[in-house]
């Protein structure tokens, strides 16, 4: 019988050989094109989060300063011999940095009897140590300032002959609003206004206004309490300079417990911060919004950084600085004098997007803080 034809083991061997190498270009392009979309997917992820987050604090810093009075609002204090506030210091949201508010007396925050509308933070927030053992330098914080001008509060006044139900306690702990037509209504059927509000204050003995923070609402009327989270109610008896007392009309050089027709708008006190607590391995960018529980707006950020540029009438300017400038000598610069702000931000993958490595990108823009820089030359 004729041998049928076949494959020798030799031709076996081979075409195993060459399936196998076949394969394995097949699994490697496979491989390199899965991690290529992956990081494609991530990076594009990674910088919708990004973006996401700086347009919240670009959109935050362009309202900067709207409606707060040129050169901040007043803090209540009691000045010494000296010329130094001996009160106790305005705390700074968020409660869980335990922060005080730093301005030109950074060593004595007590010193400090302006409240800008923006402040500076370098270096107050965390360092922040990726898990494949990379860090920066520690991440920064910053505060603003501004007006709700979606409220009709301001237009209308509290108290007065337009409003004569209106009332503001000689001792400055309540305001009740008239609820007639044409005053201001709270509540679900008017103007929202909840506890752990800020309201600025103001009246014809003091334009520029001062600040208290809302601790209660019962119907029309808000409650001052002492021991608010910002240190604003309650200071001592002497402590009159930013006080509700301050609106008061005088007699004989001394409050006499009635206010001329007062007005009120609602202040914005916005934060932004890493946090790298909750969660180390995904640190996230925080928005609070006064007191209140700080919201993420962006996730995985490594960096937070914001530099700042000062119009303080010398050539050059300072521009691009991280605090504010001590010089030029003698007094230096201060908040007030900001006029733009430089914003970094870093950030990495959720997941590795290969061996050993993660995805990095950065964003980075200037803001104008327009209201601080506008002056009313037909004023």
């Amino acid at each position: 019988m004729k041998k049928n034809s076949g494959f020798t083991l030799v031709e076996i061997m081979i075409a195993m050989a060459v399936s196998m190498v076949a394969l394995a270009a097949a699994f490697l392009m496979f491989r390199d094109s899965t991690r290529a979309n992956n990081n494609v997917t991530q990076s594009s992820d990674m910088s919708d989060n990004v973006r996401a987050g700086l347009n919240l604090v670009v959109q935050d810093l362009i309202q900067t300063g709207t409606g707060i009075p040129t050169g901040g609002i007043s803090i209540p204090n009691t000045v010494n011999a000296a010329g130094c506030n001996v009160g106790r210091p305005v705390n700074r949201p968020p409660a869980v940095l335990g922060l005080t508010f730093q301005g030109p007396n950074a060593a004595n925050p007590a010193c400090n009897v302006i409240l800008p509308a923006i402040e500076p933070g370098n270096g107050l927030g965390p360092t922040v140590t990726s898990p494949d053992g990379t860090s920066g330098p520690p991440t920064d914080i910053i505060t603003v300032m501004y007006a709700d001008n979606t409220l009709a509060m301001v237009q209308k006044p509290i108290n007065g002959p337009s409003c004569p139900a209106g009332a503001i306690s000689p001792t400055g702990l309540t305001i009740t609003f008239d609820s007639s037509p044409g005053c201001v209504t709270l509540g679900a059927a008017g103007i929202p206004i909840n506890p752990g509000d800020l309201l600025m204050i103001y009246n014809g003995n003091n334009p520029n206004g001062i600040l208290q923070t809302v601790t209660a609402v019962a119907g029309q009327t808000l409650i001052f309490s002492p021991g608010d989270a910002f240190n604003l109610n309650g200071r001592t008896a002497t402590e009159t300079a930013g006080t509700i007392k301050q609106l008061q009309n005088l007699a004989g050089g001394v409050p006499d417990g009635t206010y001329p027709p007062t007005s009120a708008t609602r202040i914005w006190m916005v934060t932004y911060f890493i946090d790298a607590i909750d969660n180390p391995t995904h640190p996230m960018l925080m928005r609070a919004v006064n007191f209140n529980t700080p919201q993420p707006v962006a996730e995985t950020l490594e960096s937070l950084q914001f530099a700042f540029n000062f119009a303080d009438g010398t050539t050059p300017a300072p521009v691009n600085q991280f605090s504010v400038p001590t010089v030029p000598a003698p007094s230096g610069d201060n908040e007030n004098q900001i006029r733009s702000v430089n914003v970094y931000m870093g950030a990495r993958s959720t997941n590795y997007g290969a061996p050993g490595k993660y995805v990095r990108t950065n964003l980075t823009t200037q803001v104008a803080l327009r209201s601080m820089a506008y002056f009313n030359t037909y004023k």
